[in-house]
């Protein structure tokens, strides 16, 4: 039996998301409407291709609201933020943009109405994520972030009877099963969705499982520090790949080419498509000239950019 063609699989969907879309608009208009500089609390999404080029427009990202000057335009991230930091924005004097994903702020509205039912809240997430901080944040207390399996065991509640949960929105559905198959198990009544993973995620994830027995290695384009972005490589290392994550083609090792003629590539949902673009064109300078683009899931959900909250 002959060797196998080098070929290059894109999978689809693949990159920005809705979310990710909406919030970079945001940062853009406001720079378009007001001028630079505008200010971002954190990373406006994981990806610090996109952090540079916002940097270049005169956008100026902060790790502390005290950092930005009185009456000064704020945006905040997609991955939303706690009420107190909301709060703390206008007792400095901040112009305030919201720049939450939707998706994100639906759950946010999920913790708030539980919290006012009385019950203990759990996150399901990863702890110090922002998406997680922030959406503890919604409620006044009693509200726990739960890793693993072992977290959920040892959990103390206040009433039994009243509990609920969430999910951090860019987890895969291997991240939450086990942990909430735990809290049915100790808390039959408990409240709460089967997972609040957004459409996005769970498509660019339903694509590597697809793919997995076809390819031999997995390029997922995204950076370190982006959640769905390294849910995508393991559930591409779970279906089968041998995966990678790489912030650009600059980060792929020739090493792995040799250990399979047909490569997977695909991007997170805060990685642009110019960056996949480059990483084809590095590939088929070693090579791999068949490329094939596969068909997947049409996502058509668009959100309109954030506006300025004009009580701020």
């Amino acid at each position: 039996m002959g060797k196998r063609e080098k070929k290059l699989i894109l999978a689809n969907p693949r990159g920005f998301c809705a979310g990710v879309e909406r919030a970079i608009a945001t940062v853009k208009l406001a720079v378009k409407e007001y001028g630079a500089p505008i200010f971002v609390l954190h990373e406006i999404v994981h990806n610090k291709h996109v952090v540079k080029e916002l940097e270049q427009m005169g956008v100026v990202f902060v790790d502390d609201l005290v950092e930005v000057p009185r009456r000064a335009i704020c945006i905040f991230s997609a991955h939303g933020v706690s009420v107190a930091t909301e709060m703390r924005a206008r007792t400095l004097g901040l112009r305030m943009i919201d720049g939450t994903c939707p998706l994100v702020s639906s759950v946010h509205n999920m913790v708030e109405k539980y919290h006012a039912e009385g019950a203990d809240v759990i996150i399901i997430g990863h702890h110090n994520h922002p998406e997680v901080e922030g959406t503890a944040g919604r409620a006044g207390g009693n509200v726990h972030v739960i890793a693993t399996e072992e977290e959920a065991l040892g959990l103390v509640v206040r009433d039994v009877a009243n509990v609920a949960y969430v999910t951090q929105t860019t987890l895969s559905q291997d991240d939450i099963a086990g942990i909430r198959n735990v809290l049915v198990q100790r808390f039959p009544q408990i409240k709460g969705l089967q997972s609040n993973i957004c459409y996005a995620t769970l498509n660019r994830q339903k694509a590597m499982q697809e793919l997995g027995e076809e390819c031999d290695v997995l390029l997922v384009v995204g950076s370190k520090n982006s959640s769905n972005s390294n849910r995508l490589c393991e559930v591409g290392n779970k279906a089968g790949m041998e995966g990678h994550l790489i912030d650009d083609e600059h980060d792929i090792d020739l090493q792995w080419l040799k250990s399979g003629s047909r490569i997977c590539i695909t991007a997170g949902a805060s990685a642009p498509e110019r960056l996949v673009q480059g990483v084809i064109t590095f590939l088929q300078k070693q090579g791999f000239d068949a490329c094939e683009e596969r068909s997947g899931k049409d996502e058509r959900i668009c959100f309109k950019p954030a506006i300025l909250d004009r009580e701020s």
